[in-house]
């Protein structure tokens, strides 16, 4: 059983920046592909990035592409997400997700979840 934790989590200024970090149980992302959704409040879960398990591909959401970056840290078996430009409308539940290889922005795709971590930006 593959578990998940997220931290990095917090209260930001619009323009700030932000570094989600989330540690899996064991070797998990030497094979294991990784993905960040999140969730604002009174909305859907929505895909964030996604990176496959030798960090070969990686694919992210219209609102995240060219602020975010998605990353695996194979030594510490750790998936971030650093965030830059952070706005209001990034303020939402953030969650990490892990499967086999490569899962893509479906939701469905991925196996184990973390509990999430906070975010919110002020304006």
């Amino acid at each position: 059983q593959v578990q998940l934790v997220e931290s990095g989590g917090g209260l930001v200024q619009a323009g700030g920046s932000l570094r989600l970090s989330c540690a899996a149980s064991g070797r998990t992302f030497s094979t294991y592909g990784g993905g960040w959704f999140r969730q604002a409040p009174g909305k859907e879960r929505e895909f964030v990035a996604a990176i496959s398990s030798d960090s070969s591909r990686t694919y992210y959401s219209s609102s995240a592409r060219g602020r975010f970056t998605i990353s695996i840290n194979n030594a510490k078996d750790t998936l971030s997400l650093q965030m830059n430009s952070l706005t209001p409308e990034d303020t939402a539940v953030y969650y990490c997700a892990a499967t086999y290889d490569y899962g893509g922005s479906p939701a469905s795709n991925y196996k184990y979840w973390g509990q999430g971590t906070h975010v919110t930006v002020s304006s």
